[in-house]
Order: C-alpha cells, then sequence, then structure tokens
C-alpha cells in the first residue's frame, strides 16, 4: 500500500493525537442543509481515535466488490458522513481512497488501502480492495485483518465473475458477509431478482446457513443513502430527483450494521507477548519503510523492543525497537502511544521487514500463519532497451536499475513473482493478468524507465497424477453484450477453445459465461471491442488448471517491418497504406526490426521502407506532398499493446513513447530462427 507523502508537521510529522477531533455523524436533511446526529442507533461519537480502545469496541471489515459496483464510493460516503473528512480537502473529492495517479486515472482500485472512523464509542476499521481480478492477491491478503465484510452488488448487474472470487475467499475464511445492493435508484434495478441470483451464489459456494442468513441493505452510495426497508427506496430515490437536491437520507443502517452486526475482534491483551502479521508495507519519506496489520495479541508502545521473524521457518530476520505507531483516519496518519490485539495499525521502525512476516516481542520464536496467495497464470520478460533509439528519454537503463526495481515491487506486491537467474540481463515477472502487469509497466515508464517487455505467456504445470500430461490455466468469462453482438462472441470464443455454460438476459443485454482456456483470452479484448462497438462489459477470473487443449487458430495477421533506420515520410507511408493498417506517422524515428503496420491478410510477414523518400526532379516537385492524406494512426494503450503482440515480438517502453519490435532485429537472424520450430510449452511448465 503506498500513500503520498504528507508534509511535515511538528509531532513527527503525523498528526498528534491532542490536535485530532472527531466529529458527529453527519446526515443531509431534503433541503441539502447539514445537520449534526447521533444516528439511529443512539449516542454520539466520543474519545479519540490515537487511544487505545476496548476490544469489544473495535469493528474491523472489509469493502469486497466486483469492479464498478460502487465499493470506492460508499467508502468516501462513509468517510464523509462519519466526519473524517472534516476540515480536509478531501472533503470535496470523490474517490479520496484511489490516491494513486494511476488509480485517479482509470477510474479503478489497485492497492488495498485502511482507514479508519469513530461512530457510537466505536472504532470502525474500513479496509478498501481492489474490484478487478487481477489485483485479487490484494483481496485475499486483508481478509486476514477483518472481522466481516461488505458485500457491494449492483442492484442491476448483479453477482459477477469478481464478485463470486472475493465471496468464495470471505466464505472460506468463515466470515458472515453484510450485503448492500447499490445503484437501487436507477430505473434498470431488479432488486428482488439479485437477490435470488446472491442466494444461489451462497449455496453454490457452500456457506453455512448462518451464512445464508445474511441481512441486506438497499443504498445509493452516490447520493448517500441507504435503508433496510425496500418500501422506502422509492421515496429516497424520489428525493434526489429532478431539484437536485440529496436525499433525506444517510448511511446510519449501515453504520448501525456494522455496530451490531460485525463481531468484535478475538485475541488476549494481557499476559501475553505481542504480536503481529505483516499485510502490507507503505513507504514513508520520513520514517521509512512501515508495516502495516493487523495485532494478533498483546499490546505493544512506542519504544518497545521487537523483532521481525521469518514465515515459515521463525528465523530471526531483524531486532529492533517501534519508532512509530499510528493508524490512518480518512486520509490522514494519526499518532499512538500504545495498541492491542484487534487494532489495526502501522509499525515503523524495522526497516527489513516484509509482507507475511511476523514483528513479535523478543520472546516470541513461532511466525504466525499467513493465507497462500493463489498462483500466477502468465509471465511476461523484462529486459533493458536495446533498440537504436534507447536513452533519449528515460534515466532508467541498465538492467541492475530494473532488477532492483522488480525486487522492490515483490516486497510489497506477493501476488507478483520475479524469477532471476542471475546470468542474464533479462528477468521474468509472473502475474494474474494483462492489467496487473501492464499497470507495472506504466509505474515504471513514469519513473524514468525505459524497457523491453515479451508479450504475455501462460505458465503451465505437469499434473500430479501423469508427469507426462501437461495442464494450462483456465478462466471463468462472463460477457455482457447486446443481443445482436452475442453470436459473434460466442463464434470467436468458440474457434478460442471457450465452452459456453449458461446464456441468459439481464436487464437488455445477454449474459455469457464460458470456462476459456487463458490462452484463449490474450489478445481478444481489442476484438471484443470492436466486435461489440463499445458496449460490451467482459470479466474474467481464475478458474483452475485443466487439461491442455492443443494449439490455438492464429487470429493475428501478420506485420509490416521496417527494413533501414531513419525518419518516416509521407510518400513512402502513403504507398504502404493500401497493405494494411500503418502504425507510424510522418516523421517518426524508426529503425530496422520496428513494426510500423499490420498487413490486411494473412501470410508472412513483409519488409517495408518507411523512410523512401521521393527523387526530386524538374517534374517531380517535393510540394505536391501536401496534398497527402494518410489516415490517422491509433494511439496505442499499453493493454492494447500487451494483447496484441505476437510471440517473436516485443514491446519497447519509454516515458513517452510505445513501440512494437522483432525481438531479434536483424533479418538474418530472424530468418536462422524462423526455420527452428521450438516447442514454447516445455519452457514455461512449472
Amino acid at each position: 500500500m503506498q500513500w503520498p507523502a504528507s508534509p511535515p508537521t511538528p509531532a513527527g510529522r503525523c498528526i498528534p493525537r491532542s490536535r485530532l477531533h472527531t466529529s458527529p455523524l453527519v446526515r443531509s436533511t431534503a433541503s441539502g442543509a447539514v445537520a449534526a446526529g447521533a444516528g439511529a442507533g443512539g449516542g454520539g461519537n466520543s474519545g479519540d481515535l490515537g487511544d487505545m480502545i476496548p476490544m469489544d469496541r473495535i469493528r474491523n471489515v472489509g469493502i469486497i466488490a466486483h469492479v464498478d459496483h460502487g465499493k470506492t464510493t460508499l467508502v468516501d460516503c462513509l468517510l464523509k458522513q462519519s466526519g473524517a473528512l472534516s476540515g480536509s480537502a478531501a472533503m470535496q473529492e470523490t474517490r479520496v481512497m484511489d490516491s494513486n495517479a494511476i488509480e485517479k486515472e482509470r477510474g479503478i482500485t489497485i492497492l488495498s488501502k485502511i482507514t479508519s472512523l469513530m461512530y457510537r464509542d466505536h472504532r470502525i476499521n474500513i479496509v478498501d480492495t481492489p474490484g478487478h481480478a487481477d489485483f485479487g492477491g490484494e483481496v485475499e491478503r486483508i481478509l486476514s485483518m477483518v472481522d466481516s465484510v461488505v458485500l457491494v452488488v449492483d442492484a442491476t448487474e448483479g453477482p459477477m465473475a469478481q464478485t463470486k472470487f472475493v465471496l468464495t475467499k470471505a466464505l472460506a475464511r468463515g466470515l458472515r458477509p453484510l450485503v448492500v445492493l447499490n445503484k437501487v435508484d436507477r430505473p434498470t434495478s431488479r432488486s428482488d431478482e439479485v437477490d435470488s441470483e446472491l442466494l444461489e451464489l451462497f449455496l453454490a459456494l457452500g456457506a453455512s446457513d448462518e451464512q445464508t442468513g445474511y441481512d441486506i441493505l438497499y443504498a445509493s452510495a452516490k447520493d448517500g443513502w441507504c435503508t433496510r426497508d425496500p418500501a422506502e427506496v422509492a421515496a429516497l430515490a424520489g428525493g434526489a430527483g429532478s431539484g437536485g437536491q440529496q436525499a433525506a437520507g444517510s448511511m446510519v443502517p449501515l453504520f448501525d450494521a456494522i455496530v451490531n452486526e460485525v463481531p468484535a475482534p478475538t485475541g488476549e491483551r494481557e499476559g501475553v507477548p505481542f504480536s503481529m502479521l505483516v499485510t502490507q508495507l507503505e513507504a514513508n519519506a520520513y520514517l521509512g519503510k512501515c508495516a502495516l496489520g493487523r495485532i494478533t495479541s498483546g499490546t505493544v508502545r512506542v519504544g518497545d523492543k521487537i523483532r521481525v521473524l521469518e514465515p515459515d521457518t521463525g528465523l530471526v530476520r531483524e531486532e529492533g525497537k517501534v519508532t512509530r505507531l499510528f493508524l490512518r483516519s480518512g486520509v490522514q496518519q494519526v499518532e499512538m502511544s500504545q495498541a492491542g490485539a484487534g487494532d489495526l495499525v502501522s509499525v515503523s521502525g524495522v526497516p527489513t521487514v516484509g509482507v507475511n512476516t511476523t514483528i513479535a516481542a523478543p520472546g516470541v520464536a513461532e511466525p504466525l500463519s499467513f493465507i497462500p496467495i493463489d498462483p500466477p497464470t502468465i509471465s511476461v520478460t523484462f529486459s533493458v532497451n536495446d533498440s537504436p533509439l534507447a536513452g533519449r528519454e528515460g534515466t532508467m537503463l541498465t538492467s541492475s536499475m530494473i532488477r532492483d526495481r522488480l525486487r522492490r515491487e515483490a516486497e510489497t506486491n506477493v501476488a507478483l513473482q520475479i524469477v532471476d537467474d542471475s546470468k542474464s540481463e533479462s528477468m521474468e515477472v509472473r502475474g494474474r493478468g494483462e492489467l496487473q502487469l501492464s499497470v507495472l509497466i506504466e509505474t515504471m515508464r513514469r519513473e524514468g524507465f525505459e524497457l523491453s517487455v515479451t508479450p504475455p505467456r501462460v505458465l503451465y504445470k505437469r499434473s500430479p497424477d501423469n508427469k507426462l500430461e501437461v495442464l494450462e490455466p483456465y478462466e471463468e468469462i462472463t460477457i455482457d453484450v447486446d443481443h445482436q453482438s452475442a453470436g459473434t462472441v460466442i463464434e470467436k470464443l468458440t474457434k478460442r477453445k471457450g465452452e459456453l455454460k449458461s446464456f441468459t438476459d439481464v436487464a437488455d443485454k445477454a449474459r455469457l459465461v464460458l470456462h476459456i482456456p487463458t490462452r484463449g483470452l490474450l489478445g481478444y479484448a481489442s476484438e471484443f471491442k470492436n466486435d461489440t462497438h463499445g458496449t460490451g462489459v467482459m470479466n474474467h477470473t481464475f478458474l483452475r488448471y485443466g487439461e491442455h487443449v492443443g494449439a490455438l487458430e492464429k487470429t493475428r495477421k501478420a506485420s509490416m517491418v521496417c527494413l533501414s533506420g531513419g525518419t518516416a515520410t509521407s510518400y513512402a507511408l502513403n504507398m504502404m497504406e493500401p497493405r494494411g493498417r500503418l502504425f507510424v506517422r510522418n516523421g517518426d524515428d524508426v529503425y530496422p526490426g520496428m513494426i510500423v503496420g499490420e498487413l490486411s491478410k494473412d501470410g508472412s510477414d513483409l519488409e517495408v521502407n518507411p523512410t523512401k523518400a521521393k527523387q526530386l526532379t524538374n517534374i517531380r516537385a517535393a510540394g505536391k506532398d501536401e496534398t497527402i492524406r494518410l489516415t490517422p494512426v491509433k494511439q496505442w494503450s499499453l493493454e492494447e499493446v500487451i494483447a496484441y503482440v505476437n510471440p517473436d515480438e516485443a514491446i519497447e517502453v519509454t516515458p513517452t513513447q510505445i513501440r512494437l519490435r522483432k525481438q531479434v532485429l536483424d533479418p538474418n537472424r530472424r530468418k536462422q530462427q524462423s526455420r527452428k520450430r521450438v516447442n514454447d510449452t516445455d519452457q514455461f511448465i512449472e
């Protein structure tokens, strides 16, 4: 978890407890005015967030949902109505928990984040988690920190692929969810049907009788209200209508449900040594590396001696003392002098700490157990940028810089695996999906790195029962499309070895659920957008390892490969354009081996010269080039490029440019390698 560094303050660069003021829960009236009140549960907010409070007044809850179901908006609403953001600039912002620059640009949550607020003398620690399947590792880790989860489900879309994934993990931990049907104020809302679909999902996942007895709240996080009574939905939704005024409701029912129904944390504070499992790391410009986790037992104070135990082995990695202890309120850090079992806190003072390590008192020798993370399914190889244009923009160019950066990433993101044989300049990075890897690449390019990245490859396994049998990862894919596009989508996914499991109508869309090898999804995203004219929604999550289904049909056409270096000219591009789609513009720098376009028909790659200039004579004047009109070139996104490239190609990434190229730039060497048909499955088998 990474937060932007806060400016220095007089008290250790965190907010001192003496300056922290908690506000009462605010409720919006029909006229739009804000009034202070204690809420339906009675009792106002009192106490200091920085104090250690009894365990029976602590509630640790995670917010889980499928992507775009309103989870982060719901957290915003809870923070603002509780007063946790009072007096800060974040009070006027949206998605305040998405502090990462890429999160704000893409509108998704990438890193799970923790905050806290006070309500009815209770401290509610809230964990906001990602909703995309590629960042499922963040969800898996935080479940060890919470005692219940709030499952947010879109009242129109209903349970989706990631809903099933996060719910499976929560039920396996024995957690009893609170269900919030969000966006019930929409005309397309179908609350009763979604309720039935949820119950079927709970039963299909083997939920216990207690877990299936979940409570449902109906909410509109965008308008800031929720209710237990479905009969009140129409009145509350009407209050946020034509006049632009906010509904005469609040999140009090959800606050009360968390306080009354989420169990208090268990553990002992007195007479037992301190121990805490590190779940996340955060970098602080003034305090160094800080470890965040839930205290399992005992109490800890600033100045106490602690040790870091390796996971599994229990070896002592480091000994030190607690220099700072704090929790987060809203988007700010609050200093604490002591904390006890059940608290979610950050500890500084042990710089070698890592995720899944145990921080404990000196007498503790056994590390705490942690939740294993689902294995990665695809991999890419990072190496230095060795193109003729290398070094023009970036400042981080060497393999040692790339290796150090990837190792630092692996320390905080345990869902990524770094494979480094130390004999080559390249490193293999294994992850969950194309989006997760593209976010890492985008982060590094903004830091000034220049990279060469190979296309993603799936990770195979040997069958435990038959060592000669190869297993490959499968995904469950859920697609919502217009009915007229459903046939095209099914046809293309069937060619990619997809198997249709269900076809249902949801509102005015057709919902398709298929099981497909991960290989079949690589490169399909751009085709899906074209086939559905941008109106389709596709989500997928890891399903299992299954039987290898053999080779897939080739879906991409051949490339136009540059055979000379220089600057592309409109004269040459005009002659190339009838052959296919161009990737470069007039004036772009090109080099031998760079991919400058895609052919319009199947066949082998075509070598072209985009730098060819018109030979000027008395008859052929330069001015006639002004009449050339080339088709505009589409800007690539990282996800599109990663999904597009062929196995023998690579992606050149610089701080401002994304280029496609052949892995081997020399044309003679490429011809030699093309004659050697190697089974690429063997080198990626675990």
